[in-house]
């Protein structure tokens, strides 16, 4: 029962994604064919209401569910993090998912997304297995 309230948050997400359309394959071909607006205003709203929300955390001192004080640590650059957006950019490209919609694609459907979300795992593992010797 404890985590009842998460799964009821990641099932409207995933509602959510799948109504607004961008766990549809077609709509990120469109994108990244640069033939439709459509997933560049869903990111650009994403990125104001992430942008706001965490000025929000940051200036109301808010707190998690759970009570515990939200702390957002300050991020270093790191040259890893181009090169493993570029991976991620092409990945996407190629599969028509990212890791969001993968699950929505999956719940809704897809039984090749079980492949991405495969696929994904083995990436993950393979950063994590990686992490020390890649560049910082």
């Amino acid at each position: 029962m404890k985590g009842l309230k998460y799964l009821l948050l990641g099932t409207l997400f995933g509602i959510v994604l799948t109504k607004s359309e961008v766990v549809s394959w077609f709509r990120i071909q469109e994108m990244f064919r640069f033939q439709a607006f459509h997933m560049y205003g869903v990111i650009g709203s994403a990125m104001l209401v992430g942008m706001l929300s965490i000025q929000l955390i940051k200036r109301r001192h808010l707190r998690s569910l759970s009570g515990q004080p939200i702390v957002l640590a300050d991020k270093r650059f790191s040259h890893g993090v181009w090169i493993g957006g570029i991976i991620f950019g092409l990945g996407w490209a190629l599969t028509g998912a990212c890791p969001g919609p993968m699950f929505a694609q999956l719940g809704s459907g897809v039984g090749a997304a079980a492949v991405l979300i495969l696929a994904a795992l083995a990436g993950t593992w393979t950063y994590s297995a990686l992490r020390e010797k890649l560049p910082h």
